[in-house]
């Protein structure tokens, strides 16, 4: 069996294979609600044939999204048309189901990326004031956070053990925390955004304490017989930054409190920051650095995982225990099956597609970029 194709206990999920679909934002929802793209999109993802899909990040309070097309799960309007979504997935698809929870701190109340590729939004527009751990705009022409104080805290904690409830409720798998790409709870591990004096900032172990905090209370709230992990950043991509031994100590911190999995990703902390993100796997070794630290914990990469080849050399080689993928699901909904056939793997497309698997259509290898008729020699 290949690799990438064999089952794995995610926790208490099990996994038909290797594959995830990352989080990615659609900036599509309208107050925090899911409209139509996001059944298109999550059903067709749903039958992609990755073992698990996750959907993108969702804001825990109406402040804490990045634009106002963000979803959201703070009312209960929120949470019926998550559940509706859910169950309409489940007519026609078992793959289990994730939701990211997130807040995104000084980098809220923005356009979406294809409006002046991601802007502060303006009075007229709506614009919300920000929350951070100090008040450092993300950029000189973004909104100026307010510092975060422990009553906003609380807030804010309160708001992460709500919106998990209300994901329980709506029959979600697992949980991902967001604490990765620069938002609220990134913004605290990195001493580039964190400037604090308090026991909130300074060393590693007070820049940790609030992100724990979220993390602890997560932990409390979401059942256990489901999976939670969380997604961080490995690199800030900028001298100064968080410091990966940090990254490690992290990791063994959530694991202590029981996390399923930890998802590594990297930068979004800093807007002048040199990501190599053309480059192949660029986020693996913070993966593989995280699993050394703690081995007995599923460990997820992601990164410009593009080619089924490249996926299986990941588990193979003991770098990480899942991948996710992300740009390369918008570009090719089927890819887990497409790698399927690549890998010598059955293709399990659902029924109604079956006439195009590669064993059912002639063409498929012509499709497919092969010289021959057929998906296999």
């Amino acid at each position: 069996m290949s690799p990438l194709f064999s089952p794995y206990a995610l926790g208490p999920l099990p996994l038909a294979n290797r594959i995830v679909i990352a989080p990615m934002c659609q900036y599509s929802a309208i107050d925090g609600v899911p409209q139509p793209w996001h059944w298109q999109h999550l059903g067709r993802l749903a039958i992609s044939g990755a073992a698990a899909v996750i959907v993108e990040a969702t804001g825990v309070e109406a402040a804490g999204r990045i634009t106002p097309g963000d979803t959201g799960l703070w009312n209960d309007v929120q949470e019926a048309a998550f559940a509706g979504l859910l169950a309409d997935i489940r007519t026609y698809a078992d793959t289990p189901i994730g939701i990211q929870l997130a807040h995104a701190g000084r980098k809220a109340s923005t356009t979406p990326p294809w409006v002046d590729r991601g802007r502060a939004l303006t009075a007229a527009e709506g614009a919300w004031p920000t929350v951070a751990p100090s008040a450092v705009a993300f950029r000189e022409d973004w909104h100026t956070p307010t510092e975060l104080d422990e009553a906003g805290m609380d807030r804010i904690v309160d708001a992460f053990v709500q919106a998990a409830g209300r994901a329980d409720r709506a029959g979600f798998d697992l949980v991902e925390l967001h604490a990765a790409h620069g938002y609220l709870l990134s913004e605290f591990l990195s001493p580039l955004s964190n400037h604090r004096t308090d026991a909130f900032g300074g060393s590693a172990e007070n820049r940790m304490r609030f992100p724990l905090r979220v993390a602890e209370a997560l932990r409390q709230a979401w059942p256990r017989t489901r999976a939670l992990g969380a997604r961080f950043n490995g690199s800030d991509w900028v001298e100064g930054g968080v410091a990966l031994e940090e990254v490690q100590a992290f990791s063994q911190r959530l694991t202590a409190m029981g996390y399923d999995y930890l998802h590594l990703s990297s930068g979004g902390n800093v807007a002048s920051a040199q990501i190599p993100g053309d480059q192949p796997g660029y986020q693996l070794p913070f993966a593989e650095a995280v699993k050394v630290a703690v081995p007995e914990t599923t460990v997820m990469a992601v990164g410009m995982i593009v080619t089924p080849q490249q996926a299986e050399a990941v588990i193979t080689s003991g770098q990480a225990d899942l991948v996710a993928i992300a740009r390369a699901a918008l570009d090719d909904p089927h890819w887990a099956h497409h790698a399927a056939v690549a890998l010598g793997e059955p293709e399990q497309l659902p029924d109604p597609y079956a006439r195009a698997s590669d064993k059912a259509w002639p063409g498929y290898g012509l499709a497919h970029g092969s010289t021959q008729v057929g998906g296999r020699s």
